[in-house]
């Protein structure tokens, strides 16, 4: 009897350890199997000559590194042959900060397709480190959009791209950021054709649906950094638990969000069952 016992015992130690180990190995997969996530947007305002337009999302590196040198971030870029690269925030880690990481991505993006950069919250919290980020930026190549409207234009037809300032750099009280935006926005001048506006807080969605915005390319949710079955993301900045906005498509009053689950990560070091992913949206009339 009692060498029955000793041996259910080790027998239930081996299997929990093989469930752990398990559990790790999938986590750990999970945290760095890049996936693309393929979005179509119908919209009668889309011109013509924008049928098929792809823009590929890459929202939340945190100075993540997918592969050296992230080749394998840059591998899945180039195979969705996009028409443009939006990087919507957060590109480096205020914890964590590494310039070169962010840029060395940047440099190798540009090569693919026209890139868009708008801020984050962390951009925000590195202080006079943002300028050298900026600069370098530019100087790649990269366009970035400080609360400000472009046209991308396709011969004499045009979409109107809008580009927002994390609020942070602003002012840190989060109960004053839908106020800041909707500064930023009335100040603006929006077109009356389609318009896509990139901005890193997906919670202030009540704001862009009363500007006139089509569609909003936004990230900061993680996902909800651990996703449940059924119920979605359990915690996001500045939504806190099971928050309403993690990932995904929302559209309200004629405004489309698409949330991106990012790629990196921030404080907490890891998700599960939240694959990093980029966004592929596809425009069509």
């Amino acid at each position: 009897m009692m060498m029955n016992h000793k041996k259910k015992n080790a027998i239930i130690l081996v299997a929990v350890s093989i469930a752990f180990v398990a559990i790790v190995i999938w986590i750990a997969w999970g945290n760095s199997a890049l996936m693309v996530n393929e979005i179509k947007i119908t919209n009668d305002k889309i011109p013509q000559s924008f049928e098929g337009f792809r823009i590929a999302q890459v929202s939340d590196l945190h100075n993540a590194e997918l592969g050296k040198d992230n080749n394998k971030l840059i591998e899945k870029l180039n195979e969705c042959e996009p028409d443009i690269i939006v990087l919507t925030g957060d590109l480096i880690d205020s914890n964590h900060t590494n310039l070169e990481v962010a840029l060395s991505f940047a440099r190798q993006a540009v090569k693919i397709a026209p890139c868009y950069f708008v801020t984050g919250n962390h951009e925000a919290w590195v202080g006079s480190q943002y300028e050298e980020l900026k600069t370098s930026l530019e100087n790649a190549g990269v366009t970035v959009l400080q609360d400000e409207a472009i046209e991308l234009n396709y011969g004499d037809e045009c979409i109107q791209l809008i580009g927002l300032n994390d609020p942070d750099f602003s002012e840190r009280d989060s109960f004053l950021s839908e106020s800041i935006l909707e500064t930023k926005l009335s100040e603006i001048n929006i077109s009356n054709g389609f318009t896509i506006l990139l901005s890193h807080r997906p919670e202030l969605f009540n704001v862009y649906q009363n500007k006139n915005i089509d569609l909003v390319l936004s990230g900061h949710a993680h996902g909800g950094q651990f996703r449940l079955p059924f119920l979605g993301g359990v915690i996001a900045p500045n939504q806190g638990l099971f928050p309403k906005y993690d990932a995904g498509t929302y559209t309200e009053n004629g405004t489309t969000m698409i949330v991106s689950r990012g790629i990196g990560n921030s404080i907490i070091p890891f998700r599960v069952n939240n694959r990093p992913e980029i966004v592929l949206v596809e425009l069509h009339r």
